[in-house]
């Protein structure tokens, strides 16, 4: 593993525990060359490869980290833990894994993840209900606005996916 500061490849593991139902591997590690300390996950790749399937009918290749990108992008500037956004693209994926379906709609994916990102943060949830949605005016961007201000504040809303 080469380390994201000096570059050096010649790293010792400090720490090793399994997170996530034992699905994934979150290694601390120590670099030899400049002492500094960085976190590595590992996980097994899935055999099943999925394709998405956009809204303009063109196929493309799942990618977790799309919805990663997507979601901290939302969450930008929000109290939102990178542990969170993480747990919430391991449940999309999950949820699509269940679907034994080769191909998948990008409708079902992002839908997903908005029913999940409403839980966790509503401010980040309208943003990204905006730009996944694709709101064409104010009025449209205020009525979704309304819809979340009329659910009752959950302020407990970030631990809902730890609890799962």
């Amino acid at each position: 593993m080469r380390c994201p500061f000096c570059k050096s490849d010649d790293d010792k593991v400090v720490d090793s525990r399994s997170s996530d139902e034992e699905r994934v591997v979150r290694r601390r590690r120590q670099c030899l060359a400049c002492s500094r300390r960085f976190t590595t996950y590992e996980r097994v790749e899935d055999i099943i490869k999925l394709t998405v399937v956009k809204k303009n009918g063109e196929r493309a290749p799942y990618d977790r980290q799309h919805i990663i990108s997507g979601v901290q992008k939302a969450c930008y500037k929000r109290p939102v833990p990178v542990t969170s956004i993480e747990q919430l693209a391991e449940e999309v994926e999950e949820m699509l894994l269940e679907q034994q379906c080769p191909e998948v709609s990008s409708d079902l994916i992002g839908g997903k993840t908005m029913d999940l990102l409403r839980d966790i943060d509503k401010v980040a949830y309208v943003r990204f209900a905006s730009v996944y949605r694709k709101f064409q005016d104010v009025g449209e961007f205020i009525d979704e606005v309304r819809d979340v201000m009329q659910e009752p504040d959950e302020t407990q809303g970030q631990q809902r996916l730890f609890e799962r």
